[in-house]
């Protein structure tokens, strides 16, 4: 039986956070921070006990802007980086961004608030030199997936071109991924998409990913659909493939999935019985402390509310699926969405018969996510949609990170297993 994958890291790098943010911080401008008091901080420094492993991300937070993160176990780079949710699981198992690329503003903007680096945040990865992006062990990039277009290929060949990734997937953001890989030689990379890109472009597009991966540029890949719903309460079907420069014993097989359900809706809403914690990065923005309810701009419109039920009864007459998705605190929730912000539709939270439904606030979509509540939000409601709604599950990618931690850790490989691909 495969023991099962325990998340321990993240304890030790809260611990070796603590000791780079006294070097800039009292004990007391700490405890403020975090929530605690002063002689807790205390008995962790003295390693009496130990700082809660959640507590990581808001230590790193205490680093000053232009302070390196500590030496890892492994240097990775973050590649359409989002909001680092990525980078958040694999710092969890020890490793160490040493670059980062994201072009939106809004998206860097949410980043850098929770990601202190010296590195600067790179823009458009299509104009960036792959020789000028630092050396690394790990590649991670969750791109945009675009078809590929086979046109000019013959003429290519015809006239002694350029063939293989460089032709077929050039002018597409994959390639980018690729020119990279045949640059910097990473170790591993971990790539993430949405799982119809299995079936894009009748599988075209997936051939053309699968065959620049192995043929092109030598790698030995994994792959496989994962449901988010296993760890957060939100069904959310992606599509990962793990690569290794050298045949390894790697087997997503081996990753423990907890059964589908075990997390309702209930456990990432807000508390309305008095013990919704009150973030200082929050304050009241979504939640009103004072009345413990939630803030009534979440809530449909008289309006709205109209259209989304007079537009569901119009495709219901036509035999057609559309229409909102109506939950309750022991429901699984649909996929949430990068248009969320538009009328909420996808993820509605029943609210009594007398009341119109709501939206998820910003914050209950960061937990949706399996972001922390330490992880800030200084962005607009509408972006934080838009970011979280285009985000990875956390949970979902810190379980892979630790299925490829003892491959990365390993310092000789074993034979290679045969190509899988399942859904789970």
């Amino acid at each position: 039986m495969t023991p099962p994958i325990t998340l321990v890291s993240d304890q030790d790098l809260a611990l070796t956070y603590l000791t780079e943010a006294r070097k800039h911080h009292t004990q007391a401008a700490i405890a403020k921070h975090l929530g605690v008091g002063v002689r807790t901080i205390g008995r962790w420094e003295a390693r009496q006990s130990n700082p809660p492993a959640y507590l990581a991300h808001a230590l790193q937070q205490l680093l000053p802007f232009g302070e390196e993160s500590p030496a890892g176990a492994f240097d990775f780079i973050d590649l359409f980086a989002g909001i680092g949710g990525l980078r958040k699981a694999f710092e969890r198992i020890g490793g160490r961004c040493v670059y980062t690329s994201e072009w939106d503003s809004y998206a860097q903007k949410t980043y850098a608030e929770n990601f202190r680096d010296r590195h600067p945040i790179a823009g458009d990865i299509t104009e960036v030199e792959a020789a000028d992006i630092p050396d690394h062990d790990v590649l991670l990039a969750g791109f945009p997936c675009q078809p590929f277009s086979i046109a000019g290929v013959s003429k290519k060949n015809a006239l002694g071109k350029a063939h293989g990734f460089a032709c077929e997937t050039q002018g597409t953001l994959f390639f980018d991924v690729a020119r990279i890989i045949d640059e910097k030689r990473p170790r591993a990379f971990l790539l993430e998409n949405v799982k119809n890109l299995v079936s894009h472009d009748k599988g075209r597009t997936f051939d053309v990913i699968r065959r620049t991966l192995t043929k092109d540029l030598g790698y030995h890949i994994y792959y496989r659909v994962i449901d988010g719903a296993h760890f957060v309460p939100q069904h959310r079907e992606r599509i990962l493939i793990v690569g290794f420069r050298e045949p390894v014993a790697f087997d997503f097989d081996a990753l423990p999935l907890p059964p589908k359900g075990q997390r309702r809706l209930k456990d990432i809403l807000h508390k309305t019985d008095g013990n919704e914690p009150k973030l200082p990065w929050d304050e009241d923005r979504f939640f009103d402390h004072k009345k413990k309810k939630i803030q009534d701009k979440y809530t449909l419109t008289d309006n709205l509310w109209r259209y989304l039920q007079n537009y569901a009864e119009k495709h219901r007459a036509k035999g057609n699926g559309f229409g909102f998705g109506l939950v309750k605190p022991d429901d699984v929730t649909r996929t949430l969405s990068a248009r969320y912000y538009k009328d909420g539709s996808e993820i509605l939270v029943y609210q009594g018969e007398r009341k119109n439904p709501r939206r998820l606030t910003p914050r209950e979509c960061a937990r949706l996510m399996g972001y922390p509540d330490t992880f800030r939000i200084p962005v607009s409601d509408t972006r934080a949609y838009k970011q979280f709604g285009n985000s990875v599950v956390v949970d979902v990618m810190a379980h892979v990170a630790a299925l490829m931690k003892p491959v990365l850790e390993a310092e000789t490989m074993e034979p290679e297993l045969p190509l899988g691909y399942a859904y789970a």
